[in-house]
């Protein structure tokens, strides 16, 4: 089945916002000195992590809701 022109542009625009998000949690880990969300301290409550996490499911799920299962 192919992909309308319409589907391929919101999946790159998915993919292009989970790109944005890695960087953006790199960068943070990196400032921080952890390989890891999990060895932060600012873990709880992160909305850089809160954001990322967003982005990956937006980019499994392409938007749809329901139904999506890891």
């Amino acid at each position: 089945m192919e992909h309308s022109s319409v589907e391929d542009a919101q999946n790159s625009e998915f993919e292009k916002k989970l790109s944005q998000q890695i960087t953006i949690l790199q960068d943070c880990q990196n400032s921080l000195h952890v390989k890891s969300c999990m060895e932060c301290e600012k873990i709880v409550g992160c909305e850089t992590r809160k954001a990322y996490v967003q982005a990956v499911y937006d980019s499994m799920s392409k938007g749809e809701t329901g139904g999506f299962e890891f």
